[in-house]
């Protein structure tokens, strides 16, 4: 396989979720470093991608104000980042997508093309980014890249009610690619991991 341009790729922010742990409020618009999540993260993506986009499920004005497309999940019920994924592939008009959750805004600045590489080197269908944490590999599997002809696969998993994402992407030709800094992937699920993400970046 020749090497993916970067115009081929669309980049998705996934900030559909219910944000239970963060006591229910719309995690991308949290404030942090005087900005909302979702928007450090678009930043640090859209470098990195031909053309960006947003999945949100509540202010689509907020998000909207971000100037990128933002669509709802066509699926009801907040049903987590498969139903994500799949709103980002029905709108995507390059033939690869790549994903990112709103709450890690310290993503490595190499992470798209770091996936694409290793998609190409593999022969794969999707890459998915990896970090060793206690000496143990672990996938963070909502940093993905795949095919955007994966849809209707995703879109019967999906309606077979199947929600888990581990489950779907083993289906296919997957590849991981390990991140040395496990500390760019840290995400900030709860007003705490937040605080601790303010403290970090101010530490560097």
């Amino acid at each position: 396989m020749a090497a993916i341009a970067r115009d081929d790729i669309t980049g998705l922010i996934l900030a559909g979720g219910r944000a239970t742990r963060m006591g229910g409020v719309d995690k991308g618009l949290q404030n942090h470093l005087g900005m909302p999540l979702a928007l450090h993260a678009l930043l640090r993506l859209q470098p990195q991608v031909g053309e960006a986009m947003i999945v949100a499920n509540r202010n689509l004005g907020a998000y909207e104000a971000m100037g990128v497309p933002v669509w709802p999940d066509a699926l009801p019920d907040y049903p987590g980042p498969l139903a994500g994924l799949l709103t980002g592939l029905e709108h995507c008009q390059t033939p690869y997508l790549v994903s990112v959750p709103c709450d890690t805004p310290d993503f490595p600045t190499d992470l798209v093309a770091r996936l694409a590489q290793a998609l190409t080197d593999a022969n794969a269908r999707v890459a998915i980014a990896a970090t060793r944490e206690d000496g143990v590999l672990r996938a963070q599997p909502v940093f993905c890249l795949l095919e955007a002809s994966l849809l209707e696969d995703l879109s019967a998993y999906l309606d077979a009610g199947e929600r888990k994402i581990d489950r779907w992407t083993a289906r296919h030709a997957c590849t991981t690619v390990e991140f040395d800094d496990a500390r760019a992937f840290f995400n900030a699920n709860t007003p705490d991991e937040l605080q601790r993400l303010q403290r970090d970046r101010h530490a560097r």
